[in-house]
């Protein structure tokens, strides 16, 4: 089994910033594609960014330009450095993973962390 945790949520102003990060473990292949997605209250789950295994890279256009999705393959872990954060991107933010050329729609990912609250006020 896949395990994944997210770290690095806060409270922070508009305009700010802050880094998440997921650390993988467990059996992971070399076609495995990561992403992140965020739920804030009363609304559906949505993707944010995701990352391919062979380094592909989308963003959901609402955080094109101020959000960036990396990995570390060396250290089993995804960033999403987000910058000027609006009120809006406030939500619980999800790790998510999974074997196979992904996409952006939850259903397809079979690995989940906890979530790692972002507010921005």
């Amino acid at each position: 089994d896949v395990q994944l945790v997210e770290s690095g949520g806060g409270s922070v102003q508009a305009g700010g910033s802050l880094r998440l990060s997921c650390a993988a473990s467990g059996a992971t292949y070399s076609n495995y594609c990561m992403a992140w997605f965020r739920q804030a209250p009363g609304k559906e789950r949505e993707g944010v960014a995701r990352i391919e295994s062979d380094g592909s890279i989308s963003y959901a256009d609402s955080v094109k330009g101020r959000f960036t999705i990396s990995k570390d393959n060396a250290k089993n872990t995804l960033y999403l450095q987000m910058n000027s954060l609006k009120p809006e991107d406030t939500a619980l933010y999800y790790c998510a993973g999974g074997n196979g050329y992904c996409n952006m729609r939850p259903s397809w990912y079979p690995n989940w962390g906890q979530g790692t609250q972002v507010t921005v006020s």
